[in-house]
């Protein structure tokens, strides 16, 4: 009896599959330590390490750690690192003005990283949460997140991480127009050189709360950020945006949450062919640690299998927590 009725009745896909060589011969899509961007949440003091309690493995470092983390990255073949503050609650205002201090943790992050470690690209994240006294991206005016008052906003805050050398800027605030704004304010001080990886498919998701714990937004946030992250269910809502971005000048895009959004992964890739990425979240990666730690799933062979699904969707690359892990596994 033939084992395939189709076009190719004599095919037996089973033989490819029948050893080691013979898989790694017809394998489709590679998952490389070149593929990934460690997020890493940097604190203040000295030799301060804080464990992230949600987020099991993931610490906030201080700055000086920090330089360590990006060395730890180099060896390891890892070719960036994004970098999320911890912003003391005493600094946040209603109009966040710490997020464009030259000295902030970022901005001191990003210095003493490019200081230390040349070669490595350092990614920042573009968006106000971190330091609003409201927990929102965006500046709120009565009950409101205003959206071109927090485009001039982060306009100021793009320049100053770009000043202070950070290789690719991440806007992941999700304002109308704010990527046309920051490629100009770029370009008329000449940064031509550095790049924007948009956010630009951010959906309103329920996967980000270890994160938000990560950088202290979750207690000051005041309601939900529905109306300027995608809904869930667009799809098509959500390739006009990113459309969009490429459009105003982002050399980059990104879909977030990751693994519940291949579809608009792959989407993204074929009608755009721009360099596609997507953020493995915090919530995707606490679910995949908390199964390992009950026993209940292999946690390294899921950790590498999800990651190479991104890759099999069309991504480029992957921000992800597992980064020094899965390149330790890969490395040998």
């Amino acid at each position: 009896m033939a084992a395939n009725q189709g076009p190719f009745p004599r095919t037996r896909f089973r033989r490819s599959r029948s050893g080691a060589a013979l898989r790694n011969l017809t394998r489709e899509v590679e998952l490389s330590v070149h593929d990934l961007i460690w997020p890493v949440f940097v604190c203040a003091g000295t030799q301060e390490r804080q464990a992230v309690t949600s987020m099991p493995g993931v610490e906030r470092l201080s700055v000086d750690l920090m330089v360590d983390a990006a060395r730890q990255a180099q060896g390891l073949g890892i070719p960036a690192i994004c970098v999320f503050p911890y912003t003391d609650p005493a600094l946040k205002t209603e109009l966040c003005e710490e997020a464009w201090n030259p000295d902030n943790l970022t901005n001191r992050a990003i210095r003493a990283i490019k200081d230390a470690v040349p070669d490595i690209a350092v990614m920042t994240d573009i968006a106000l949460d971190p330091y609003n006294a409201n927990g929102h991206d965006g500046i709120v005016r009565d009950g409101i997140i205003v959206n071109d008052e927090t485009v001039a906003a982060l306009v100021k805050m793009a320049l100053a991480q770009a000043r202070s050398g950070a290789d690719i800027l991440g806007p992941s605030d999700m304002m109308d127009g704010r990527i046309g704004a920051m490629r100009d304010a770029l370009e008329a001080e000449g940064h031509v050189n550095v790049t924007i990886m948009s956010y630009a498919a951010k959906f309103a998701s329920a996967y980000y709360g270890p994160f938000r714990d990560a950088v202290g937004a979750s207690g000051a946030l005041k309601g939900d950020k529905k109306t300027y992250q995608i809904d869930p269910a667009n799809r098509d809502e959500a390739l006009r945006c990113v459309e969009r971005d490429l459009s105003e000048g982002a050399d980059m895009v990104m879909v977030k949450p990751g693994q519940p959004y291949l579809d608009l992964c792959r989407a993204v890739k074929d009608r755009f062919g721009a360099p596609t990425y997507a953020y493995q979240v915090s919530g995707e990666y606490a679910m995949i640690q908390a199964a390992a730690a009950n026993g209940w799933v292999d946690g390294e062979k899921v950790m590498l299998e999800s990651l190479t699904g991104f890759r099999r969707a069309g991504c480029d690359g992957v921000l992800t927590y597992f980064a020094p892990r899965v390149a330790e596994i890969l490395n040998g």
